[in-house]
This record gives C-alpha cells, structure tokens and sequence, in this order.
C-alpha cells in the first residue's frame, strides 16, 4: 500500500463524503465554469491538505467531525486550488500534475476569473454557514500566502536574503496554508480552545520541513539523473545557496551572486554552482534544519493520546521530508 493511502486509512469514509461536498462546492448556473471545475476535480492531487484537516479533527475529537470540519475542509481546498490556477498564470505555466493547466487550455483570462470564483466560493461557504472563525483563519493564510511571494519577488532582485528573511518567505508562502488546515481541524471540533494555536503551530512546522526537502531537491539528482537546477534557473534563493553563500569570501561570493543573477541559464555554469553548494557543507545545514522542524512537529504531537489518527499524523510528518518528488 502507497504511504499516502496508509496515512489516508482512518479517514477514507471521510475524505470520500469529502470529495462529493467538494464537488458540490464548485457547482455553477455557467456551463463553462462546471466544465473547468469537472476538470479540476478529476484532476486532484493527493490532496494532503483536506486529510490535515481530517485526522486533526479527529485526533482531537476522539474520532468525531462535524459538518464544520467538511466545510473547513472544503473552504481550504477550494482556496488552495484558486492560487494554483492563479499562480499557472503568473508563471506562464501549461502543466499542472503532469496534465495542461487551466490557462494552457482556456487562456489566462478565464483562468484568472475561474481563480476569482473559486476564492468567493469558498468565502461564502463560511459566510453562509457563520463559520466566521474558520473563514478568519483562511483569510489569514490568504493574505500571508500573497505577502510571503511579493517578498520573494523584492528580495529575489537583489539576492540579499538572509536566514531570517528566508524562513520569513516560506513560513507565509508555504508553511501558512498547511497551518490553517491544522487549525482549521482543531477549531472545527474545539472553537477557542488551545489545541487550535498548538495545531496552527504543528502545521506551521510541517511547512517549514517541506519547502526546506523541497530546496533539497534542486541539488540532488532528479528523474534523469542530475541535479535539476531549477530554483538557481528562477533565482530563487534557498536555503542551502543562503548557506554557501555565508560560508564564502567575498570573491566566491561575487561569483556565486554572478552566477545566478546573469548566467542562471548556463546549464555548465549551474552544474558549477550546484558543485559549489556541495561542497560548501549546504546540503548537510539544510538537511539538518529540514529535521530540527521535524523533530518539533513530532513533539507537538506527544501531548495527544495515542490513535490512529494520531500515527497518520506522525507518518504525514515524516512522509513529508522521506518523498522523493
């Protein structure tokens, strides 16, 4: 059994009722609308995100979810596929899991207004409903997910990140969004209570370990065999180029700026780069920080009771930073 459908067991009856409210969630009066939204729905990935929200719900609830819980769900879903449709346009993207994005077969106008539908659909399932602390909490991710990117894009032109402001970026660009889904679970189950910041934080850090495992990949060998280079082609800063760069002098480090500022599309002189990062030590540094977030994440977990819901939440934590892809 795949490690996704093993994390996924205690849950199946959910996710399953899930995927029908979701379906229900996107329906519109415009047939073109129902036409890409079919499309999305049966294009879904291994949607960790609505599982986040199901085992939290019930490791906290002793096996019980409510309908606030399938809406919270829904909600995050919704607005997570919203920012991927947007973010295809803003990245001139036309694959999206191995299949055409929604601007490469519609254009960037409908995809831009599909994104936009999307978002007030899953605004008014929490509106219509009074879920008003849950619609907090994704509005709170909304609005980081789109803060941490704009400072990506401002500090990307300059090359000057720190540790500090790295770790800023991806805590509101990734980290925020599998947050809320924890504390979506928790609030769902137990409104106001202290589990919700507890979760907030536990999904927080199973963020922070992601992104770093996916710097990691930019310098380990990919389906071909070499390193993909990709982050360094975008001149994205991560963190185990922010590593090296800290560990050179100032000529290496006017090199290395150089190298991915204006020759970041020289397949040789990235291979160079790459070699460089190595042997720098910024493989190991990033790799330990992917674990320190772990090892946080799974202390987190220690105050709740054993269940199964609990041990899917433990292997999710380490599925998270063992994936190959």
């Amino acid at each position: 059994m795949k490690v996704v459908e093993q994390i996924k067991e205690p849950i199946r009856q959910e996710m399953e009722l899930f995927e029908q409210k979701f379906h229900d969630a996107m329906s519109s009066k415009v047939a073109l609308l129902n036409r890409i939204t079919y499309y999305i729905v049966n294009r879904k990935g291994k949607q960790m995100r609505p599982m986040f929200v199901f085992l939290v719900a019930k490791m906290i609830s002793k096996g019980e979810v409510n309908e606030r819980t399938y809406r919270g769900a829904a909600v995050i879903e919704l607005i997570h596929t919203a920012t991927l449709v947007h973010d295809d346009v803003v990245d001139d993207s036309n694959r999206r899991r191995g299949f055409f994005s929604i601007n490469a077969l519609w254009k960037n106008k409908i995809a831009v207004l599909v994104g936009d539908y999307l978002l007030s659909k899953g605004l008014l399932l929490s509106i219509d409903n009074g879920d008003f602390d849950l619609l907090k909490i994704i509005s709170v991710a909304v609005r980081e997910m789109s803060e941490g990117e704009l400072l990506q894009i401002e500090k990307a032109r300059r090359l000057d990140i720190t540790e500090e402001v790295y770790y800023e970026i991806i805590r509101q660009k990734t980290a925020t969004l599998i947050a809320a889904c924890c504390s979506l679970g928790a609030c769902s189950v137990a409104p106001e209570s202290q589990e919700v910041e507890k979760m907030r934080k536990f999904g927080e850090l199973i963020g922070m370990a992601f992104q770093v495992k996916d710097d990691l990949f930019d310098y380990t060998d990919g389906p071909i065999g070499k390193p993909t280079g990709i982050d360094i082609k975008e001149q994205k800063m991560t963190l185990p180029l922010i590593y090296a760069l800290n560990q050179s002098d100032k000529s290496e480090r006017k090199w290395l700026i150089n190298s991915v500022k204006r020759h970041n599309k020289d397949k040789r002189r990235v291979r160079e780069v790459i070699q460089y990062v190595k042997q720098k030590g910024g493989m190991e540094y990033a790799e330990s920080k992917m674990l320190d977030f772990q090892q946080q994440a799974l202390a987190i977990l220690e105050d709740f009771e054993e269940s199964s819901y609990k041990a899917s939440l433990k292997q999710m934590v380490n599925y998270v930073i063992e994936r190959k892809k």
